[in-house]
């Protein structure tokens, strides 16, 4: 039997536009075990619902949750109301507010005459009511239309269940459109795809599965934009050509579709800003608009007046000799932009000292503002991709980061950021780091977020890897050559025992030395063949634990999930040599993977409420099981920040004793180790090699073939990605 609660809802605490709510149930009954207590007690509920009414009665299906913030809690899957079935229960729903005009009388007369399944005769026929005493038409009307509309959302969720969608998807389908839901699905049900995150080929599958035609219009513009939006993600391009279109969707429609029908779709799409078409250039519309957005804000912040501060050296000499250095010029010269441009970009690899340059930015504009600490924080902003970024920015600056997500008071219910160009913030001085990690999208949506008040400063590794959403912020902007860009190259984090940012180097400028086979203070090449790659790793992972090194200065990156010397597969590996099995350790499985207590993980998806973002690594501190069912709970301790998951929340989290060298961008660990084999060759290319190695702060450990090694470095073959920024900038400079 599946665990419930029933009991009367009482209040509602938070809704979201797509019907989540937190709200209190007075418990009645239960057949939890941990619930017994609550009895007569008001607990706190989260879930997804239609409609919920307050003094009503509800039956939830769900699971009990202690979350590190809101405390103890029930997590509702499912819920039903409980129609009043006795003569007393009648009365009082009748009678309650939901009715308006039909007091006690009334409704005593009602089930008087009807009995007590006077609520079913009535939704069947209303004129069963014709049969009470001195009952109005007007009355008739209020109680049947009442009674229909109450019981519209259940049916409307049946019916949704019943075509196919989830109890989830269902209720986020009703919340939406409300009594229209039935006409839209009726109408297009690929309209849904607009407005609700369920994706093309579910909605597809349940069409089809009900009789949609397969070269319905709808299908055809819903099966384009599917396709665009999966090529964009997949090639990193901002806009497409119509051949790759044309040819995708007629892959997915089995050759269905002729070029009429397809340039039919794609100009109705146009016309309704879903896509936009120029130059033979085929933009998903948010795309465009991203585009457009960015050129606007950064075109006014290039033309708009620098600043100019009068004795801006002498006081560059005086923080030099507070911190016992001295700025070489490129650095000068980044400082001084920064602080009178509106707008600068500062790159440059590892070592080449921008974490430097972003403390004395902070410093000398506090100083020529004459800002006092708090008057500081109020005037600047800095921000970074990820929370592993932006907790290294404040490290060295002693001053709050943010990652930009949180920044804009991002909303995963909505998707949607509260603020933006019509809330935004009013900090005059914005300084970004990791910037090659940021697609176009975020980056509009973060100037949308900013006043035209500002100083931006860009902070960036010109050569790693690209964002994983579409555009090439960083490279497009450089590229324009319109914004002052300080390029640094030469090497601070560096002395006679120092190589990783001597390789970085080497490897950025295409002139690798024979030198990099030959071990180092802080770097080391092991040279093994591909099928012994994997014992390789564990022998070096025991010495590095011998030594002292624990999951937090220790991390193991590489280029692919799949296949033997894979991720996935040598995270099982790993697992038994950092945390090996023992009876006092509680495990879990989880499809087919075990986790258990000590395990380190990688978080796969934002979470702002928790404040855990995409690539933060955690330790599993407690696994528990709840309930009479012995529902699964882990807790993830991610540096001191603890953070609770059910068993459907397992998704969003993965071993990461290995992680990709994509999600490890933005991080820095102090002993990084590698493997480097030719069975990731499709994978291999420069600014892979390149990232990964520049991830390592104090020791690189290399595990592998050379020939692999060297093939990576070598091949610049990456795919360039259509993005349109640099050129608009160009156009949008040259028209004035």
């Amino acid at each position: 039997m599946q665990e419930y609660v029933k009991g009367i809802f009482r209040q509602t605490i938070f809704k979201s536009d797509k019907g989540y709510v937190i709200g209190l149930i007075k418990v009645l009954d239960t057949n939890i075990i941990e619930m017994k207590d609550y009895v007569n007690k008001l607990v706190t509920f989260t879930g997804y619902f239609a409609e919920l009414n307050e003094n009503e009665r509800y039956i939830m299906y769900g699971e009990v949750a202690n979350h590190p913030k809101y405390g103890f809690q029930y997590n509702v899957r499912e819920c039903e109301r409980i129609r009043p079935t006795d003569k007393d229960g009648i009365v009082e729903f009748l009678s309650s507010d939901l009715f308006k005009g039909i007091g006690e009388k009334i409704a005593v007369k009602i089930v008087d005459k009807l009995g007590d399944n006077a609520l079913e005769k009535i939704i069947k026929d209303k004129t069963c009511l014709y049969d009470v005493p001195k009952l109005s038409e007007d009355k008739i009307n209020i109680i049947y239309d009442t009674l229909i509309k109450y019981e519209e959302s259940h049916m409307t969720i049946v019916k949704l269940t019943e075509l196919g969608f989830s109890m989830k998807d269902a209720l986020s389908i009703y919340n939406t459109y409300k009594s229209n839901t039935i006409r839209v699905i009726e109408n297009n049900i690929y309209r849904i795809m607009d407005d609700i995150e369920i994706s093309f080929t579910k909605l597809d599958e349940i069409a089809l599965k009900n009789n949609e035609d397969k070269l319905n219009i709808n299908r055809i513009k819903a099966c384009i934009i599917y396709i665009m939006k999966n090529l964009s993600f997949t090639k990193g391009d901002t806009y497409l050509n119509y051949g790759e279109i044309y040819e995708g969707v007629s892959y997915y429609l089995k050759n269905e579709i002729d070029n009429d029908t397809f340039d039919n779709a794609i100009s109705e799409l146009d016309g309704e800003f879903k896509i936009k078409i120029e130059d033979d250039r085929y933009f998903i519309y948010e795309d465009f608009e991203a585009e457009e957005y960015i050129t606007d804000k950064l075109g006014y912040l290039i033309k708009k007046d620098v600043t100019k501060y009068k004795n801006i050296d002498l006081k560059i000499k005086e923080l030099e000799d507070k911190y016992k250095l001295v700025y070489g010029e490129k650095q000068k010269e980044a400082i001084i932009k920064s602080l009178e441009n509106n707008i600068t970009i500062i790159t440059g690899g590892p070592g080449t000292g921008k974490t430097t340059i972003i403390k004395a930015i902070v410093e000398l504009y506090k100083t020529l503002n004459k800002y006092t600490d708090k008057e500081l924080i109020n005037k600047i902003a800095l921000l970074a991709p990820t929370g592993r970024a932006s907790k290294r920015m404040s490290e060295s600056t002693l001053l709050p980061a943010s990652t930009i997500h949180r920044f804009l008071k991002w909303n995963k219910d909505t998707n949607e950021f509260m603020v933006d160009e019509y809330n935004p913030d009013y900090s005059n001085l914005i300084i970004v780091d990791e910037v090659s990690m940021i697609d176009n999208r975020l980056m509009a949506s973060l100037l949308k977020g900013l006043t035209n008040n500002i100083k931006l400063v860009l902070v960036g590794d010109y050569n790693q890897l690209p964002s994983v959403g579409a555009g090439n912020v960083l490279k497009d902007l450089i590229e324009s050559d319109l914004i002052d860009t300080i390029e640094l190259d030469l090497l601070y984090r560096q002395d006679e025992y120092s190589y990783i940012p001597t390789l970085a180097n080497e490897i950025k400028n295409d002139s690798l030395d024979e030198d990099f086979l030959t071990e180092k203070d802080d770097y080391k090449f092991l040279e093994c063949t591909s099928d012994v790659i994997i014992p390789s790793l564990v022998n070096i992972v025991k010495k590095v634990i011998s030594k002292g090194y624990d999951y937090k200065r220790v991390q193991l990156m590489a280029p692919m999930y799949a296949g033997v010397n894979g991720i996935d597969n040598i995270n099982k590996v790993l697992q038994d040599v950092f945390n090996p099995t023992l009876l006092n350790k509680r495990e879990i499985k989880y499809g087919d993977v075990i986790y258990r207590e000590n395990d380190k993980v990688l978080q796969l998806v934002n979470d702002p409420d928790n404040n855990v973002f995409n690539g933060d690594i955690g330790v599993i501190s407690e696994i528990n099981y709840k309930g009479k069912s012995g529902s699964p709970e882990v807790t993830i301790d991610y540096y001191g920040n603890k953070v609770i998951y059910s068993l459907k929340d397992f998704n969003k989290f993965k071993h990461g004793f290995i992680i990709s060298i994509h999600k490890s961008q933005g991080s820095e660990f102090e002993l990084v180790i590698m493997p480097i084999s030719s069975s990731y060759k499709r994978m291999l290319y420069k600014k892979l090699i390149y990232t990964g190695i520049t991830r390592a702060k104090k020791k690189l450990i290399i595990i592998g073939e050379p020939v692999a090694f060297l093939y990576g470095v070598r091949n610049n073959s990456e795919i360039v990605r259509k993005t349109t920024l640099k050129e608009r900038l160009e156009n949008c400079l040259n028209k004035n």
